[in-house]
């Protein structure tokens, strides 16, 4: 078997990615799906780090947080992401991967608080370290945590799972001759407005050279194929 291109990951999963088809919450046929695509990998030997968001439980620019303070919507979000987080991690104990959940806001009864020395050691473990509450400041989106804690633990790249699988010249779903690009530049995808993360994430990581994978966490094998460097997503570089 042909060895992995890459040895230190950061997987950014979407909290809506939980949901499955229900209309809120932890669907957990989604969860374990997800779980043995991260075991999978993660038995091959690749350090797995994951950041999880919150959108299946609030998110901080819902309509449910419609008149209330951006700062207070988001810290709700935050603590989403620390309940995901702690699904996440139990569902990888059920496949024999150990996982260690770090909060960027401190709730020592429940989570370990994020300190980047101990992540670092827990990758070179082998464990698969999943990092909760985003940045642990309002305003900040959990892609913009995936980009910064990707540059923290030297991650070689970002992989953003979303529902589609990769990123498409126009609206796959409203555009019959929408092509996916197998690769593209930073600044390309600046000049064709496309997005890829918000701007804040996208800076970050084309600031710190780290390159990012969109690719569908829906479709089967996915994320091996990503991490075995094959033609699967997008791949957007310096």
């Amino acid at each position: 078997m042909s060895k992995p291109a890459y040895q230190r990951v950061l997987l950014k999963l979407s909290g809506e990615a939980l949901m499955g088809d229900d209309p809120f919450g932890i669907n957990r046929a989604t969860i374990e799906r997800m779980v043995a695509d991260v075991a999978e990998v993660a038995k091959l030997g690749v350090q797995v780090a994951v950041v999880i968001g919150g959108g299946n439980i609030f998110r901080g620019v819902a309509p449910g947080a419609q008149g209330m303070d951006r700062a207070t919507a988001d810290y709700m979000g935050m603590l989403a992401t620390v309940m995901n987080a702690l699904a996440l991690a139990d569902a990888m104990r059920h496949v024999g991967i150990t996982a260690r959940v770090m909060s960027a806001i401190g709730i020592e009864q429940v989570v370990e608080p994020y300190v980047r020395p101990k992540a670092l050691q827990y990758l070179e473990e082998g464990k698969v370290v999943v990092f909760a509450a985003g940045t642990g400041n309002p305003f900040f989106t959990t892609d913009t945590a995936a980009a910064l804690r990707g540059a923290e633990i030297s991650a070689e790249i970002v992989l953003k799972a979303t529902k589609v699988d990769g990123v498409y010249t126009a609206d796959p779903q409203k555009d019959p001759h929408a092509t996916r690009y197998e690769k593209i530049s930073f600044d390309e995808a600046i000049s064709k407005h496309l997005q890829v993360m918000d701007a804040t994430a996208f800076a970050l990581c084309r600031d710190q050279k780290l390159p990012i994978k969109v690719f569908s966490i829906v479709k089967p094998g996915a994320l091996m194929r990503v991490i075995m460097g094959e033609d699967e997503g997008t791949l957007v570089h310096v």
